[in-house]
C-alpha cells in the first residue's frame, strides 16, 4: 500500500454538503462526477496529498444509499493505493482477505478500483485503487 488516496464521506444532499467544506473549511473543490457503476454523485476536495469524496447516492438501493439509510451520513470507507491492483488482490486472496470484489471495477475518475469487505476490517469499507 503506497498511501491513503481518499476518504468517502456519505451524505444525504452534495451540494449542501459541499458548501460546508467550501465556505466552512475554505476547500476548494477539484472535481464532480457521477459514478455510474456505484449509483453516486461525488464531489472531490483537495487536501495535500489525499482527497475528500463527498459521496451522495442517486438511488436509495444503491451502497452508499443502504449506508445512509442504516448508519446515516459519516465516514463511508477509506481508499488505498497501490502500484498494481490485480497482484494486489491476488495476495489478498492468499491472505484470505474479505473481499467484496476479487476483479477490478472502474470508479471515480476512471481508476481500477475494488473493495474489501468491513467484516474483515474491523467494520471499515476499504476501498483499494491504482492510479
Amino acid at each position: 500500500m503506497k498511501k491513503i488516496n481518499h476518504i468517502g464521506i456519505a451524505v444525504k444532499n452534495l451540494e449542501r454538503a459541499s458548501g460546508l467544506w467550501e465556505k466552512i473549511l475554505g476547500l476548494n473543490k477539484v472535481g464532480e462526477e457521477y459514478v455510474p457503476d456505484q449509483n453516486v454523485k461525488v464531489a472531490i476536495f483537495q487536501i495535500g496529498e489525499t482527497r475528500v469524496e463527498l459521496l451522495e447516492p442517486v438511488n436509495p438501493e444503491s451502497p452508499v444509499g443502504k449506508f445512509l439509510d442504516k448508519r446515516g451520513e459519516g465516514i463511508h470507507h477509506i481508499c488505498l493505493e497501490v502500484e498494481n491492483l490485480e497482484r494486489t488482490l491476488s495476495e489478498l486472496k492468499t491472505k484470505d482477505a474479505a473481499l467484496i470484489d476479487e476483479s477490478p471495477r472502474i470508479g471515480a475518475g476512471g481508476h481500477k478500483i475494488a473493495f474489501l469487505h468491513p467484516k474483515g476490517f474491523n467494520s471499515v469499507l476499504i476501498e483499494i485503487l491504482e492510479e
